[in-house]
């Protein structure tokens, strides 16, 4: 699948041009062609640290992509709560809700497949997922069984009426007890990997309150009044206040551990087809509760 273009206006370095003129294309993607020769410039093979000029002839030979799907795999899910309509899992830290390139098995999904049947809406990729959390974010997730029962869920996160609270030590000593962040949140315009605050985004509101604090750390809940991607993670950071261990939006001197400390704990919704109010909470994970106590000792102070 050969990509070109001629370079007009672009400038700077090729693997930059790359990305942001073909927009479906990752900063990795563009660096792994680079670095097996398959971009040439003018009939030349380029590194990435190239720079164009007006003029240039870029020609990719990308590889074909690969077709994903999902498949049953059996993965151990700790189920919180499930009947013929819906089910509610508590994932843990580290795996990938569902396929997509660079995890095409090993998913959520992929165990949910293997243990039961899922609706149907939201395709082969995410069949009964209606609403995610980041690979390494850990909590709970409301999954559809059936059409009918996704079409509720998904009716009541857009008329906000779900229950979606959060657990997350961030960086610094917050001093209000309670507060909310009213941003709007888009793509960043300077790193296409990652959403900002940006004027014109997709309005967006956190509202936060103070459960611990540490010195230089503090533990919040965060609940959730529309659910953007990377809210919390985004609007923690925007106020000063990143969530710990974020490799995208924090800083590098942090908390060890493998992820963001952010936990989905709370998880409430009217039941779509009894109509009963269902809530559940997920304790903490032992990563996450072992930090505490070290914080509590002083440990990163």
């Amino acid at each position: 699948m050969d990509l070109t273009m001629t370079v007009t206006t672009e400038r700077g370095r090729i693997d930059r041009v790359i990305t942001d003129h073909f927009a479906y294309v990752t900063r990795s993607q563009a660096d792994k062609w680079l670095h097996f020769g398959l971009v040439t410039v003018n009939g030349k093979t380029v590194k990435a640290s190239y720079k164009v000029a007006e003029d240039d002839q870029l020609l990719i030979a990308a590889p074909e992509p690969t077709v994903l799907s999902a498949r049953p795999q059996d993965i151990p899910l700790d189920i919180v709560y499930e009947d013929d309509d819906v089910l509610v899992v508590n994932k843990p830290q580290g795996m990938v809700v569902h396929p997509a390139p660079g995890h095409p098995d090993g998913t959520l999904v992929n165990g949910l497949m293997y243990h039961t049947t899922l609706s149907p809406i939201n395709g082969v990729l995410r069949p009964g997922i209606v609403h995610r959390i980041d690979k390494d974010t850990s909590g709970l997730l409301m999954v559809a069984k059936t059409a009918l029962a996704h079409q509720g869920l998904a009716a009541q996160l857009k008329d906000k009426t779900t229950t979606r609270e959060y657990l997350a030590i961030v960086h610094g000593n917050i001093k209000e007890d309670t507060g909310t962040i009213d941003a709007p949140l888009g793509r960043d315009p300077k790193d296409r990997k990652k959403h900002a605050v940006v004027a014109g985004g997709r309005h967006a509101v956190t509202h936060f309150a103070v459960v611990e604090r540490f010195g230089t750390y503090t533990l919040v809940r965060c609940r959730l009044e529309t659910g953007r991607t990377h809210q919390i993670r985004v609007h923690m950071a925007y106020i000063k206040h990143p969530v710990a261990g974020d490799p995208l939006y924090g800083p590098k001197h942090t908390l060890p551990g493998n992820g963001q400390y952010l936990h989905a704990a709370t998880l409430g919704f009217t039941h779509p087809v009894t109509g009963k109010r269902l809530e559940f909470a997920a304790p903490l994970p032992d990563y996450f509760e072992a930090m505490l106590v070290r914080l509590r000792r002083g440990d990163f102070n």
